[in-house]
This record gives C-alpha cells, structure tokens and sequence, in this order.
C-alpha cells in the first residue's frame, strides 16, 4: 500500500509509524486510520521487527485527533472506529511516542498503546464533549480502566488540558523526558524490550486484553443508538464543529 497520510519504515527491530499531516496537527480522518491500520498489520507479519513505535510528524503535535472537517461531513457516522482495538489485540509491543498535543482521538491512540513516552513539552486531553464528537463506547470505558472512573470522567467531560507531568501522575503514560532526550529514550525502551521473549510478550498481551473484553463489545454507534438515534443528523455535531472554526463559544442549548 502506498501511505499518503503515515510514514512508515523500520530500524533494527523497530518498526516506525508517523502520522504525516503536520499542517493539520496529525489530525486524523478515515483514510489515515485505514493507513496506520494497515501498517500495523504489515508490522505484525514481518518477523524482523519486534517493537513498533506509534507517533507524529514535527514536534507540535503527536496528534489532535479527529480532523473536524471531516467529522463535520459525516466522517464519524461513517467509519467504524476499530483502531483502538487493533492497537490491544497486536501481538507486538507498541510505544506511542507523544511529542507534543495528544488530545482526543490522539490521545485514544496514545493510551491503547502498550506504553507512552512523553517530551516535557506534552498536552493531554478530550475535546469530544466542547465539539460534539462524541467519544463513547471502548474508547470510555478502556481510559477508565486506565486511570479510574473518576479522572476518566474529568478527562472526557471537561476536556481540559494536562500536562505531561500531571498525566504521569495519573497513570496515563509511562514516562516524561525532556525533548531532547525523548528519541534516545524510546529507542532504549525498544532495545529492552526486543531482548524480550516475543510469545511471552505476546502471550501477556493477549491476557491483558481477557480483563477488556467486556469493553470492546461497545461501540460509538451503538452507544449513540441508544442515546440519541438522529444525533448525526440533529446539527448538533455541525453545531460543534462550527463553533471551533469560529473561534466561539458553542450553543447546545436547543438539544438538552
């Protein structure tokens, strides 16, 4: 496949995934996650490589999620959002190296890998709840299990902003360096772990994955079916999405 939205390419046991939309934040949309997806599985069947590396382009932004553009026009409606699950189920380990924004869908990513190192320059956070992009189903409830249904709660409801020192005392990531000693640290954590047994990683992985299984049976479309059927067809996701271009204050007043 040809990636018009990710870099991909591998180093001594390491395979690399950028998401290659700098202009944008790392903003993702259907086509990119197709690309990171499809990467992965060209990751999992290559027997030289025994660690992947998820992250972005530049030093702004691991990635600011969902690109609103798209979402506005029905993006969400119409992909069916299994990157999470993908990122679990991978046999290999997977290290998001967040440099940066991490914020919605970003952050998601951030938090399915099996760790996540973070420059000190770093920002976590939800933007689902301010622009109507609705990050219900295993996406919820997987952040939960992270961090507890409290700070989870505060994370989505909120979505304020956190520093990467602050998401570390929360259980979010794993590690924060200084930036300059971000690239060195990552690969040292990969260099560890690919002197690991890949069936034993593989093996803990998948048992990790027995205590979410309730989770992913979950999605954001059957969520929505049950909440609000028409809320892709209500304006209050245009409402949403509106209001950040704007640079203005949303109004949801006409759907409470």
């Amino acid at each position: 496949m040809t990636y018009r939205d990710i870099l991909y390419s591998t180093d001594d046991g390491v395979a690399t995934i950028a998401i290659n939309r700098p202009q944008r934040l790392n903003a993702i949309t259907g086509h990119s996650i197709a690309e990171i997806e499809d990467a992965l599985s060209v990751a999992g069947r290559d027997r030289d490589v025994g660690v992947i590396v998820l992250t972005g382009v530049g030093n702004r932004a691991f990635s600011v999620g969902g690109d609103l553009a798209w979402e506005a026009e029905g993006g969400l409606e119409n992909t069916r959002y299994d990157l999470g699950r993908k990122l679990v189920e991978h046999a290999k380990p997977i290290i998001a190296r967040v440099d940066g924004y991490a914020i919605g869908a970003g952050n998601h990513m951030a938090y399915f890998c099996d760790f996540t190192i973070a420059s000190d320059v770093s920002t976590f956070g939800q933007n689902g709840t301010r622009v109507a992009a609705i990050p219900a189903g295993y996406t919820a409830t997987h952040l939960a299990a992270i961090i507890g249904h409290k700070r989870a709660r505060e994370m989505e409801f909120f979505c304020r902003k956190h520093t990467a020192q602050q998401a570390l005392e929360w259980g979010l990531i794993n590690a924060v360096v200084p930036r300059e000693q971000l690239d060195a640290t990552v690969r040292a954590w990969c260099d560890e772990l690919l002197m690991m047994s890949p069936t034993a990683m593989a093996a803990l992985k998948a048992s990790f994955r027995v205590a979410m299984e309730p989770y992913f049976n979950l999605t954001l479309n059957e969520v929505i079916a049950k909440v609000k059927p028409d809320f892709f067809r209500s304006g209050e996701q245009q409402e949403g999405a509106a209001s950040f271009f704007e640079k203005r204050r949303p109004d949801y007043s006409r759907w409470r």
